[in-house]
């Protein structure tokens, strides 16, 4: 039911003189002009209810209130996530028999150049190279020919593959005339959540390659792929049981 007060302000609504209204208009500014009149149904608001809208915004508002106030209940850092640093190597080996890398010409210019691509895919093996791991597999975009360094700069997105343990993806500069860092973008399995980096050493490129990743994010990883790593040399070979992937020289379903 309507209120007393909402009964007064309709009650002392009156017409207003239509001849005040027919006078031209002008906008402020402008030299346009209008003739129409408003309509005749002007509103007086009687001094009763316009009282009512002033007590309600008497209240001063504060912005600093409304913004302490209404600040997320729970501002705490996830610390729940490890953030140890865990060291892992690992050998990536080309033995020439799964047709990699390939070379897309896309530049169609005889020396490398911008726009090349290069997907590629090989073994990889525990550091201390007794195990078979998996493999790597990935592509190369290369952005740039230094031939004063004898190379090239390739920007690269691949992953390594550790069987049924996940695998760890990758990307940033791979550089083939000197030591370079990518970022770990992420990883499944045991390395679900892992962030860092690794550290990309080329031996003989695109034979042999030395990476050591410095992994965060994670539980600490099995010893089965932490052994002692090899010192990175052209000379360096996998174990004759890891070549052959027989089963002491093989990690679990190891990716082939």
């Amino acid at each position: 039911m309507a209120s007393t007060s909402s009964l007064q302000a309709i009650s002392s609504v009156r017409l207003v003189d239509r001849s005040s209204l027919s006078q031209p208009h002008r906008l402020l500014g402008s030299s346009l002009s209008y003739s129409q009149p408003f309509p005749s149904h002007d509103l007086k608001i009687s001094s009763t209810h316009s009282s009512s809208f002033t007590s309600r915004s008497s209240r001063p508002f504060s912005t600093t209130a409304f913004f302490f106030f209404n600040k997320p209940k729970d501002c705490t850092p996830d610390t729940s996530k490890p953030t140890k640093v865990q060291e892992l190597c690992v050998y990536e080996i080309n033995e020439r028999d799964r047709n990699s890398p390939a070379v897309l010409k896309l530049s169609q210019k005889p020396v490398n150049s911008l726009g090349d691509l290069v997907p590629f895919t090989n073994k990889l093996y525990t550091g201390d190279l007794q195990k078979r791991l998996g493999i790597t597999a990935g592509l190369c975009v290369l952005i740039q020919h230094v031939p004063e360094k004898q190379g090239d700069r390739f920007e690269a997105i691949y992953s390594f593959y550790f069987g049924e343990y996940g695998h760890i993806s990758v990307q940033g500069p791979y550089l083939t005339y000197e030591d370079s860092y990518l970022a770990v973008t992420g990883g499944s399995g045991i390395f679900q959540g892992v962030y860092g980096q690794v550290k990309l050493q080329q031996i003989v490129f695109p034979i042999k390659l030395f990476y050591t990743f410095y992994l965060k994010g994670i539980p600490d990883l099995p010893a089965e792929i932490l052994g002692k790593p090899v010192a990175p040399s052209p000379a360096v070979e996998p174990s004759a049981a890891a070549k052959a992937t027989e089963p002491h020289g093989t990690i679990p379903n190891f990716t082939n």
